[in-house]
């Protein structure tokens, strides 16, 4: 039986793997459950700066960020621009525009990072769903030839019942 299995795997994978590569996949198909929990898997294996770049961008990729940003900028435009007489910051707001520079240059790789994670994530669900289906697939012909064998049994008894019933008359 496990032969067969491996003649459908073979069929259904359908392309040039290595001897090595196509033995691998043969038995992970064949004798072992492939389903994984990519995001648990993934958490065991972040570090804390991972875990802290994960953070950083999904807070400064929310509304809530944005809404509170604006604010913290308007502020400083209106305080310095209008209340102080003696501002820290006087117009152009050159104070402001080197931390919005510096915020930016620290951002965008963190979330970048964190991108990064995501997209490996994402290929590891990929080749996860991948093996899944291919599994689900052999199961399936599994069961197609069972229910061949089943509708072959099905048939001789159904001819030995009609030439019973043929002696009978």
């Amino acid at each position: 039986m496990e032969k067969k299995k491996k003649e459908i795997v073979r069929m259904l994978l359908n392309q040039d793997l290595g001897e090595k590569d196509e033995e691998e996949m043969l038995d992970l198909l064949v004798n072992s459950p492939i389903t994984v929990d990519v995001d648990k898997e993934n958490d065991e294996k972040m570090s804390f700066g991972d875990k802290v770049a994960d953070k950083i961008s999904e807070v400064a990729g929310s509304w809530s960020f944005i809404i509170i940003f604006c604010g913290f900028l308007l502020f400083w435009i209106i305080l310095n621009g209008v209340i102080l007489v003696n501002a820290i910051d006087p117009y152009p707001f050159i104070l402001l525009n080197l931390l919005l520079s510096c915020l930016a240059a620290l951002q965008a790789p963190i979330i970048m990072m964190s991108q990064n994670r995501q997209a490996k994530k994402d290929t590891i669900r990929n080749k996860n769903d991948y093996h899944t289906d291919l599994k689900s697939e052999l199961i399936l012909e599994q069961l197609h030839d069972h229910i061949e064998k089943v509708l072959q049994n099905q048939n001789k008894i159904l001819s030995y019942l009609k030439q019973d019933e043929e002696e009978k008359k």
